[in-house]
């Protein structure tokens, strides 16, 4: 963590100097850069990473009366995880969390198929996906961490309960063309108005913000009920800590889940068809019905429920809007998205697959920084043309995911008495739970060719660090200290592109495809270090070099000076942009990420940690060119 270049000031790190020209916070204010809808996974993300620009005035409005306390999503992809240490909250919610490192099956048993026994295990996440593992923590605790890191910031940015968004206007007023009709206080509440220049609905599926531009969710119910309760509970089930799958011969099936905390557990359970001629058939199930259909299941282990923290009825089905922002058909080409939607506000599944939270999560981070581009000057408007196009193929994969994994749990396993009942075998249940963890995990993204991202001519340079997708950390070492981190780790959630340059080596030891890269970044004025930027703003990039072999091979003395620059008010020296790849915990990057250590690589990664291109050393005029694409010029050159 580095702090100190504005001058030292006591105290806890993290809370950083208020923005003087900071209003009362209590104060809603008339007119915003943004005003978000909504405090759920999806807000909250969007609005901690606005918050890291005090220039960009945010707003953020809920229509609860106070912050979420229970229930909800629980499950925390390793995807998630690596963003959440963008936001410097990883370790944080590792050490709360339940890590999930198993998951075990369980069928009907072979001799007496009214009893289940355990038919398998696997490992919850494959080798090799992730540095981070699968935890558990509630969606409540989760949203309060990322409010707490807002309310460090300098804009000191927080949530607006009891606070109901009615509509949405597009005046086409030039400065703040958007104004939206607010209430605060219930049905006969306040009425007031807002002004902004965008608006993000995060507000549910129900989403007023997608209602006011005549969106639709589309799909179909699959007319099944499935329960899901957190229970506090004592019973002789002897995989209780596991994550576990369980079919029952005919009583239904169970998802469960361990919680954080070492004895809270949520049971996801079948409560069979609807009928769906019947409107008001799920109200109607009680908390008592979930646990004794939970009993029949899990005999003959006991089941002897000591509190319920929350439960509630779903019905299982999947829906998708058909696009995330106010662009239509018809809208002109020069026409630039001004309102955008987010998480379960365009797109709702079921919870077992454990991603609705997680991608609706990187939805706001993918829109965020597009945001901040814009608003900062370092990008048009066009910019975010990009968000509707990119997320909406993710959310149709999540569909299509969700609806196969959805349909298997809710399959009877096959009756080897009765084998024209059809139903599922055990082994298949498990097949399909490996087959899909990539995607569980949060790693099935890939972005394709695009205006943010770049073709595979030279993936071969840097074969572990595929275009599109996101960028896999890897130990190295920095030079100035010894201290032994992440690569992937370095970056945060400040909006910056990361330009990582691994370096050559030839048969004598030196580099000199790296080093005339350093120097073009440093001196050339069509460097994008210098052509591509807005006037009072930070570096628009984060440059890293990567050295071949020890720390002790070099010194700070020999870095190149873009590798040392100067930040803060009192111009400081960074030494944290140079590191070496030698062996970490048995690991060395360039042969964990298969570069090429002759001609090493450029790798350029996107804001929201996706690899963008990877290029060779010596490829600056198609740097600049790919940049150009998307980036302002800047207004004073270097």
């Amino acid at each position: 963590m580095q702090y100190y270049e504005n001058g030292y000031h006591p105290g806890d790190p993290e809370l950083q100097p208020a923005n003087p020209a900071l209003e009362d916070s209590e104060t809603i204010p008339e007119q915003v850069d943004v005003l978000v809808v909504g405090t759920g996974p999806a807000g909250a993300v969007l609005s901690a990473q606005l918050s890291e620009f005090q220039e960009i005035s945010t707003l953020i409005v809920e229509r609860n009366a106070e912050p979420l306390k229970l229930g909800h999503a629980d499950g925390v992809a390793c995807r998630t995880v690596e963003m959440f240490n963008a936001f410097g909250l990883a370790d944080r919610l590792i050490r709360e969390a339940y890590a999930v490192n198993e998951t075990v099956f369980w069928r009907p048993d072979e001799n007496e198929r009214e009893n289940i026994s355990r038919s398998g295990r696997v490992k919850d996440v494959a080798e090799g996906l992730s540095e981070y593992p699968h935890l558990i923590v509630n969606q409540a605790r989760l949203q309060e961490f990322l409010f707490e890191k807002m309310g460090k910031n300098p804009s000191r940015l927080a949530p607006h309960y009891g606070v109901e968004l009615l509509s949405v206007e597009d005046t086409e007023e030039v400065d703040y063309p958007l104004r939206a009709q607010l209430r605060r206080g219930g049905e006969r509440g306040e009425e007031f108005t807002v002004q902004a220049k965008y608006i993000v609905g995060a507000d549910g599926a129900r989403s007023n913000v997608r209602r006011s531009m005549g969106i639709k969710l589309e799909g179909d119910a699959k007319n099944h009920a499935w329960g899901v309760m957190d229970i506090l509970a004592t019973t002789t089930f002897p995989d209780i800590r596991f994550k576990a799958a369980i079919q029952s011969a005919d009583g239904g099936n169970i998802l469960l889940i361990p919680r954080e905390g070492g004895h809270m557990v949520r049971l996801y359970v079948d409560l069979g068809k609807l009928d769906p001629t019947d409107r008001e058939a799920r109200s109607r199930f009680t908390s008592d019905q979930l646990i004794d259909t939970a009993r029949r299941i899990m005999h003959p282990y006991t089941l002897d429920v000591k509190e319920i923290a929350w439960w509630s009825v779903y019905e299982v089905g999947q829906r998708l809007a058909s696009r995330f922002d106010n662009l239509t058909a018809d809208s002109a080409e020069d026409t630039e998205p001004r309102i955008f939607i987010a998480g379960d506000a365009c797109h709702t599944h079921s919870a077992k697959a454990g991603q609705g939270m997680n991608v609706s999560m990187q939805d706001a981070f993918n829109l965020g920084w597009k945001l901040a581009a814009v608003l900062r000057g370092q990008s048009p408007q066009s910019l975010l043309r990009t968000y509707s196009q990119e997320r909406q193929v993710i959310a149709q994969e999540l569909i299509d995911f969700d609806t196969k994994w959805s349909k298997t749990m809710s399959t009877a396993p096959k009756d080897p008495n009765n084998p024209e009942a059809g139903g599922m075998d055990p082994e298949e249940v498990q097949a399909q739970f490996v087959q899909g963890g990539r995607f569980t995990a949060g790693f099935g993204t890939q972005y394709t060719k695009s205006l943010l991202t770049g073709g595979t001519t030279h993936q071969h340079l840097a074969a572990g660090f595929p275009v599109g997708e996101r960028f896999y950390s890897s130990p190295v070492t920095r030079i100035a200290d010894a201290h032994q981190v992440g690569l992937g780790h370095t970056a945060k959630a400040d909006g910056r592109w990361r330009l990582y340059a691994f370096a050559d080596q030839n048969a004598s030891g030196a580099s000199p495809k790296f080093d005339a890269l350093m120097e073009f970044l440093a001196q050339h004025a069509q460097s994008p270090l210098n052509a591509f930027s807005a006037a009072g703003t930070e570096s628009a990039f984060d440059l890293k070099g990567i050295f071949q072999g020890s720390h002790t091979d070099t010194t700070v003395a020999q870095l190149p000076a873009v590798l040392l620059p100067k930040v803060g008010s009192l111009q400081l020296t960074d030494y944290e942009k140079a590191y070496c790849s030698e062996l970490v915990d048995g690991q060395e990057i360039f042969e964990a990420r298969s570069i090429s250590r002759e001609n090493g690589a450029l790798v350029v990664v996107r804001p929201d940690q996706y690899v963008a291109q990877v290029l060779p050393l010596t490829a600056t005029a198609e740097l600049t060119e790919f940049f150009s694409a998307f980036m302002n010029p800047a207004l004073v050159k270097i």
